[in-house]
């Protein structure tokens, strides 16, 4: 049995705490918060038992003994920091993306991980959804894969200021790029050859933080378009483009529906709905390896992390930083 802790027990957790009780090789052992009277509130207003322990501080989480993973779901800007604590504890850490703010911290983590020989895997959903290998095998059938375009645009802007959520307090963690943006980069990153070079980039922001990015980019002739937002709806899809024929993913971020477009054939529908939710993909996955002494997946490995950090890290180069 994979005894799991929660760092960082915040509204995120509580999708991965219902989707964990299907998972019939795990256990929650623990839950950490910026203080105990607010783990305790977090075990009451989920109705967890007393076998979940709610520590004092996330120190205290990482020195038990007891606890095999960790589900590490702090704000960004504190990934990189808490992911090193954990793997030098020896913990498995499956952490929620984005794993680290830029691609030099992500490849450090991962040599720390290869080193520790301990397992870290980035939560990016999408890739562990059913329909995502079918999706891949349809690609393969599209010829040379050329072009790939993301889109993930909500109106959301109004309910995080509300909440004054780190997404938009100025400083490091927050905007849409990390936010929204690292999902439409996983997509890329799946068929971009190389480092992509910046073609265009259009942008707004708000006190230093983005809410809309649209950027276009390029390597070797493969060109990508990724496109987010804060405050803005619009399809959210993956497009990606071969030489004979093209797939639209719907939801991207949480994809169960795309359609292929094949030049010599009739509009294929792919269709396959989530095991549970979508966040059970990435738990049953990680489990998997765990069990079996993996320290890195094959679906998520650690260089495709470093990619889409780098993906990110292109665009963010474009933004002057006096802006």
């Amino acid at each position: 049995m994979i005894r799991w802790a929660i760092l960082g027990a915040g509204t995120i957790a509580r999708r991965f705490v219902a989707s964990l009780a299907h998972e019939p090789r795990s256990v929650l052992v623990g839950i950490s918060r910026s203080s105990q009277e607010r783990a305790e509130q977090f075990k009451a207003e989920l109705k967890l038992d007393d076998t979940v322990r709610a520590y004092e501080s996330h120190d205290e989480l990482i020195a038990d003994d007891t606890v095999d993973a960790i589900y590490l779901a702090l704000p960004h800007a504190l990934h990189f920091e808490w992911a090193q604590r954990a793997l030098l504890a020896g913990k498995a850490v499956l952490c929620e993306k984005p794993a680290c703010l830029n691609a030099q911290d992500m490849a450090a983590l991962g040599e720390l991980a290869q080193q520790q020989h301990v397992l870290f895997m980035e939560a990016m959903k999408c890739r562990f959804v059913p329909i995502y290998r079918e999706i891949c095998t349809a690609a393969q059938n599209l010829g040379e894969i050329e072009r790939v375009e993301t889109s993930l645009c909500n109106n959301m802007a109004s309910a995080i200021e509300a909440a004054q959520s780190y997404h938009v307090q100025a400083g490091p963690g927050a905007g849409v790029l990390l936010d929204s943006g690292v999902y439409c980069a996983s997509w890329i990153e799946d068929y971009l050859p190389g480092i992509p070079e910046l073609v265009s980039l259009d942008y707004e922001l708000r006190k230093g933080v983005d809410y809309y990015i649209d950027a276009e980019l390029t390597h070797g002739g493969f060109e990508a378009h990724l496109e987010c937002a804060f405050d803005r709806a619009k399809p959210r899809q993956a497009r990606i483009v071969g030489s004979r024929g093209f797939i639209v993913v719907e939801d991207l971020h949480r994809p169960q529906k795309a359609t292929v477009y094949r030049d010599d054939a009739e509009p294929q529908l792919l269709e396959q709905p989530y095991e549970y939710d979508d966040f059970y993909g990435e738990i049953s996955h990680f489990c998997d390896l765990m069990l079996a002494g993996h320290t890195e997946s094959d679906i998520m490995p650690l260089k495709d992390s470093v990619h889409c950090a780098l993906i990110l890290d292109c665009i963010r180069a474009g933004i002057p930083a006096d802006e």
